[in-house]
């Protein structure tokens, strides 16, 4: 007689709703549509999902990284180190775009973005969620760690098929997560009308406000963007 296999709990289940979606997407990219551009600026495809691959192998990293350390950050607060900088924003693209140049054919980076991916679901379903890891200089529980890469991956899904109309759009319990992250950050739920695609564009500055939803922001209009 077999155990029952343990089912996902919920994070990790968006988890992998979220990194399934973006990898079907990833999965069906050639070497052409590589190259086209995407809503972060500087990054063409092939840049961007080098960034991807780097926040999955950190991911990878962190579920490892047990530390007896009390969490000084949550799913929430974790970006408030995250506002806007125009000089390491600056310096950050330059270095992806040169490390990824470095993949001289894309099937390659494609490849090990999948296999990354699903390591890092693997990884977190076996994870104790409770368990306070350390990342970027802070520690949060396994459990919040998961709900940051979720939002991670569900905006820069959103970034990367802007020029890829045919593609489909995040996972939407992905962009629940984005919506749950922006309104704590916000303190309050977003008193605009905003779809949670929008809504993600919206709050970090990838999709310029209106006179309308100024107003309707009220003083929080000069909050935005709440990351980057």
């Amino acid at each position: 007689m077999t155990d029952s296999p343990v089912p996902d709990a919920p994070r990790v289940v968006v988890l992998r709703e979220t990194y399934g979606t973006l990898a079907a997407v990833v999965e069906s990219l050639g070497e052409e549509e590589s190259w086209l551009p995407t809503a972060c600026t500087g990054w063409a495809v092939r840049d961007l999902l080098f960034h991807c691959l780097t926040d999955a192998q950190r991911a990878l990293v962190a579920l490892h990284s047990p530390t007896p350390d009390p969490p000084d950050r949550d799913a929430v607060t974790y970006w408030l180190d995250w506002a806007p900088d125009p000089v390491g924003a600056a310096n950050g693209r330059r270095w992806v775009r040169v490390t990824a140049s470095m993949f001289l054919d894309f099937r390659q980076l494609r490849g090990l973005f999948l296999e990354t991916a699903a390591a890092t679901v693997t990884a977190a379903a076996a994870a104790d969620l409770a368990r306070p890891v350390s990342t970027q200089g802070h520690v949060l529980t396994a459990g919040d760690l998961v709900t940051t890469l979720v939002v991670e991956a569900a905006i820069h899904h959103l970034d990367l098929v802007r020029d890829l109309p045919d593609a489909p759009g995040p996972a939407p319990a992905g962009l629940a997560a984005v919506r749950e992250t922006l309104d704590g950050l916000l303190g309050r739920p977003v008193p605009v009308d905003w779809s949670d695609e929008h809504y993600a564009r919206a709050a970090t500055g990838r999709a310029p406000l209106t006179p309308e939803e100024r107003r309707a922001l009220g003083e929080d209009a000069e909050r935005l963007p709440l990351f980057c």
